[in-house]
């Protein structure tokens, strides 16, 4: 009870208390793949992501060799990377994350694998107008967090807030990556609920160039946001699939059954969704 009692403390003083955490590299023998590497975030909050076949089979389900990928959110890279190795040295995933701390483990993580992947990090959020945005963190040192949903601001556990520099991700696409744009085939998103709003940024693109969308249903949206998330994603006439939990991903197009719904958005809590043209 009483070293229990002292976890407690110790956990609500890191959480208070800010720091700059580096990192480290990890290093994993991937059958079929070979060796790759991994900066590991040193946040004590931050989970270490463990690389694995099953990480980049699935993605090399709907991304192929030469294909220029969007990672809406990428945070350290633990989606980033697994994408980078399935579209290649040839392709090009481009990776953003507002957060000035942890983009500098995404940034190392750029860095390694160069002889099989292509990533361009970029800091900064995907916003409707460009400007400098305050974003919503649960702990001092700003591990997870971003624009608030509707339930997130009556809850208040996020009271931590990072300044970051948004840009409308749609113009930089055109006026800085459009000679890849033809080979867009894929976009993450995974903004902390606000991903519809995110999505809402990238009508012209999606509608021209048909990518297959991976969001989630987060765990804080209220009904109504769902609904919306819904109409958002489904409104450029693809359907959308429900992504069963991880030891199912590396057969997803097995997995994912019939096309939800806007009634089956409300009866699990938190889950990831597939958009497919």
């Amino acid at each position: 009870m009483l070293k229990s009692l002292f976890s407690l403390f110790d956990r609500k003083k890191l959480k208070n208390t800010f720091k700059e955490y580096g990192f480290y590299v990890d290093s994993f023998d991937i059958e079929g793949y070979g060796l790759l590497q991994f900066a590991q975030w040193e946040h004590p909050f931050a989970q270490p992501f463990i690389m694995s076949k099953g990480n980049i089979d699935f993605y090399k389900q709907m991304i192929s060799s030469g294909d220029f990928v969007i990672d809406i959110g990428a945070h350290t890279g633990d989606t980033t990377v697994p994408m980078a190795v399935a579209a290649g040295k040839q392709g090009t995933v481009l990776a953003l994350e507002p957060n000035k701390y942890v983009f500098k483990v995404l940034e190392k993580n750029a860095t390694l694998n160069k002889d099989c992947t292509n990533i361009i990090p970029i800091c900064m959020a995907a916003t409707a107008e460009d400007g400098v945005f305050k974003f919503n963190y649960s702990d001092a040192s700003f591990c997870n967090g971003g624009f608030l949903t509707e339930r997130e601001k009556l809850d208040r556990h996020h009271k931590y807030t990072l300044e970051v520099t948004g840009k409308n991700l749609e113009k930089v696409l055109a006026n800085d990556y459009a000679h890849l744009l033809p080979k867009l085939k894929f976009i993450k998103v995974d903004a902390e609920g606000y991903d519809k709003e995110i999505i809402k940024t990238l009508s012209g693109i999606i509608s021209t160039y048909r990518p297959m969308i991976l969001s989630e249903c987060n765990i804080f949206l209220t009904r109504h946001e769902r609904d919306e998330l819904y109409s958002i994603m489904s409104r450029f006439g693809y359907k959308l699939y429900k992504i069963e939990d991880a030891e199912d991903r590396a057969s997803v197009f097995q997995a994912i059954g019939k096309p939800l719904t806007m009634e089956d958005m409300h009866k699990e809590k938190h889950f990831d969704i597939l958009a497919k043209p």
